[in-house]
């Protein structure tokens, strides 16, 4: 569907849409089910009895979805017109004002030995190490060549770099090999434009091993997601919605805010971001309700973990559903199988809670059963029509 489409037929209205991601929550059958399939989820299972599911495609069958495309199509965007630098949601997502000047860039502190890096995360080192090596790196080089870098810790063993000056490119391939056991890899250029960017960008990676040689497991870094600020239409020009987001990571805040989110303050568990909802509960009709952990244990092949942040959802799902939304849809970025331990081209769960809907035949919570799911299987993008639609948010389209 045209996007053009959505915006010409959306109305303002009273009525409240939650979209809640469980981020990566598709997974893959380890002794023979997945992890939803593990899981205990009697509310779950009540709304998938009484509503229509289905599943969907983050880009495309057979296309494995990066994190900031992922929820880019659940809001709506064709993650293939809107390509976003994971840098750049990093960077609004802690709070930094980005401007015309900067370059941005995901950063991750890692453990590298003399020939090879052998752990991307530095062990998620806690965030106040994150803090206090951060603010030595500030201190050790605040410019390069006239650049001034801005370094902002995230949470764990995440952090943001911001590269001001004059004529500053983003096209730059990751200085990230992605893989354990494999050498440093430095950044590269795209474009002969951002030849100067690369020679900032290496000089700084070199910097920062020296100012952290002497110290464990965080002795190096690796960056990845370079980008410049792109030009993208909020989702109330879009879609008349004033959206609002509760989310505990920087990168799915910054995301939000690039569309057009109000960003609240929340706590770190779900019962925490459910009390967010219900505090601010009044004042917008679009809420974005983020839940990590799902995609975290995933990463880490922690099958066990997974199934308990999914648990963690159930339970707080009647405090949700105590606020009656107009529209509920439950749904996933994309799938993080914890047999894979990474993103995957999995097809994701997605559940739509709403009294104008004809329920399937569907009686469970899980990927297997959301096959036979009234709603079929359709790219996330389309997902907001049916959320607007079922919000009454969608005037008829013709005479």
């Amino acid at each position: 569907m045209h996007p053009d489409i959505l915006t010409s037929l959306a109305t303002k209205t009273d009525s409240k849409i939650v979209l809640l991601v469980m981020d990566g929550v598709g997974g893959l059958p380890i002794n023979g089910k997945t992890e939803i399939e593990a899981a205990n989820t009697p509310n779950l299972d009540r709304l998938v009895e009484e509503n229509v599911c289905g599943l969907t495609d983050s880009i495309a069958r057979g296309i494995t979805a990066g994190s900031g495309p992922g929820h880019l199509g659940l809001f709506g965007y064709d993650p293939t017109e809107y390509e976003i630098g994971r840098g750049v949601l990093e960077a609004l997502g802690v709070g930094l004002e980005m401007t015309p000047l900067d370059v941005a860039a995901r950063g991750n502190f890692a453990t590298r030995d003399a020939t090879s890096i052998i752990d991307r995360r530095a062990g998620r080192i806690p965030t106040e190490i994150n803090r206090e090596l951060c603010a030595k790196i500030t201190e050790a080089i605040p410019e390069i060549d006239g650049v001034k870098v801005i370094v902002h810790s995230g949470m764990e063993h995440r952090f943001v770099v911001l590269f001001r000056g004059e004529g500053l490119d983003g096209r730059i391939a990751d200085a990230d090999p992605q893989q354990v056991g494999l050498p440093p890899k430095l950044a590269e250029a795209l474009t002969p434009e951002a030849e100067h960017t690369v020679e900032i960008v290496n000089t700084f990676v070199r910097k920062v091993e020296e100012v952290l040689k002497d110290e464990h497991p965080a002795n190096t870094v690796l960056l990845r997601g370079f980008a410049k600020y792109p030009d993208i239409p909020s989702m109330e020009e879009r879609f008349l919605l004033t959206p609002a987001a509760i989310a505990t990571y920087p990168m799915y805040r910054g995301l939000a805010k690039l569309v057009g989110m109000t960003l609240l303050d929340t706590g770190k568990t779900v019962a925490d971001e459910m009390e967010t909802l219900k505090n601010h509960w009044d004042a917008y009709d679009f809420f974005f309700i983020h839940v990590k952990k799902t995609d975290s244990y995933g990463e880490d092949g922690a099958f066990e973990k997974k199934v308990a942040v999914i648990e963690e959802v159930d339970k707080a799902l009647p405090d949700l559903l105590s606020l009656a939304p107009d529209v509920l849809v439950i749904t996933a970025d994309h799938s993080t199988p914890s047999l894979l331990k990474s993103h995957s081209w999995h097809p994701n769960p997605f559940l739509l809670v709403n009294k104008y809907i004809r329920p399937d035949e569907v009686t469970r919570f899980s990927e297997r059963a959301f096959v036979h799911g009234g709603l079929g299987r359709f790219p996330a993008k389309d997902g907001i029509a049916l959320m607007l639609a079922h919000a009454l948010k969608l005037k008829k389209f013709g005479a």
